[in-house]
């Protein structure tokens, strides 16, 4: 397994017929301590893993948030929405199965949100996604991408799939930039610039 970072070559991704994307997060206290740090531990932070497909330039479908199959045929389907950060393993997970990307989609963008309003990156801790082939049907992590989270921004642009002709590439991305809390407009125009 190996960790990938922005400086790398793009993942060649020829026999991956099943991508998965998971992340995961740990709710943390923040600087708050006390009563008002274990209730903000206990209620955990709310963060989103958006996949954004895209034609070109263009922004077209979005897996996550409350569209789990935006395709419609299974191709690119999202977990569900996990709330809390709580719990073993991924928190949130995409899986993409590129037989089945329709041939205008150009690249898949993956996107880390603190999307919904009162959500921060600064209420989540070790902050991690983890990439799986799933070819075959099992699923075995391949890489982790460890995104820097050091910022006020509550986005992050964590990777990118790209069509290579008949097959995939995978780019780390690695980018944050502010998103409109609540606003799908912002969070797609964000992916449009990756």
């Amino acid at each position: 397994m190996i960790t990938l970072t922005k400086e790398d070559d793009p993942a060649d991704l020829a026999g991956v017929t099943h991508l998965s994307i998971g992340v995961s997060w740990d709710p943390t206290v923040g600087s708050s301590g006390g009563l008002i740090g274990k209730l903000r531990q206990t209620k955990g932070t709310d963060l989103d893993l958006i996949a954004i497909a895209m034609a070109g330039a263009d922004p077209v479908r979005l897996a996550g948030l409350d569209s789990l199959d935006p395709m419609g045929n299974g191709a690119l389907l999202h977990s569900g929405d996990n709330q809390t950060g709580k719990g073993d393993g991924d928190d949130e997970t995409v899986t993409v199965e590129f037989s089945k990307i329709p041939a205008q989609i150009t690249g898949i963008v993956f996107v880390a949100a603190a999307y919904k309003k009162g959500s921060s990156f600064q209420k989540a801790r070790n902050i991690s996604f983890k990439v799986y082939d799933a070819t075959g049907g099992s699923t075995q992590q391949v890489a982790d991408i460890w995104p820097s989270l050091l910022s006020a921004d509550n986005g992050c642009a964590v990777a990118k799939a790209t069509r290579n002709g008949a097959t995939w590439k995978l780019q780390v991305i690695n980018e944050t930039g502010k998103i409109k809390q609540g606003n799908e407009h912002s969070l797609m125009r964000f992916a449009a610039g990756k």
